[in-house]
């Protein structure tokens, strides 16, 4: 079974100190809930992962990202030996330009967290290892393998992405 489609994407925004905040949210139901995770979800059968990207945000936060500021910053396989169908395949954008008005949604609870202060302790295992080389810039490929329970890494390897 090939891995599920995904994707998020996260909006950074600087603040009036000179620091940078991003968008991520509590997520209220599915797979992995009660976890900090950043606005993404499925790509459909057919759709471009960055079109992905946009309509989930959209759907999870009511905001809407010009595709245009939204650069693709990672592919990061999640494998789960016990669960396969739980294999993912996630594209990770970066965006710095939308509009619209922040709200909840039935998925998800968007707030805005300073980049020096993401909560890793409440994320998926693997964020701590791959989301600050994102939130810095980095353009780079991942691969987790997840031990039995489903929620810890038993593997990981994080590698700079080749030159698009």
């Amino acid at each position: 079974m090939p891995p599920i489609p995904m994707c998020l994407c996260f909006l950074l925004r600087p603040t009036l100190d000179g620091r940078t905040e991003v968008l991520l949210g509590r997520k209220h139901e599915g797979m992995g809930t009660g976890k900090v995770v950043g606005p993404g979800g499925h790509v459909e059968p057919g759709e471009d992962p960055l079109a992905a990207a946009v309509r989930e945000v959209k759907e999870e936060t009511g905001l809407i990202v010009d595709p245009a500021s939204a650069s693709r910053r990672a592919s990061v396989g999640h494998h789960f030996p016990t669960r396969p169908s739980w294999d993912q395949r996630v594209d990770v954008f970066v965006a710095t330009r939308w509009h619209g008005e922040l709200a909840p949604s039935q998925e998800l609870t968007p707030a805005w967290y300073p980049v020096d202060g993401v909560p890793y302790e409440q994320m998926w295992d693997d964020a701590r290892e791959w989301l600050p080389h994102v939130l810095a810039g980095e353009r780079i490929e991942a691969e987790f393998e997840f031990a039995a329970d489903c929620e810890t890494i038993t593997a990981a390897r994080i590698t700079p992405a080749p030159a698009a």
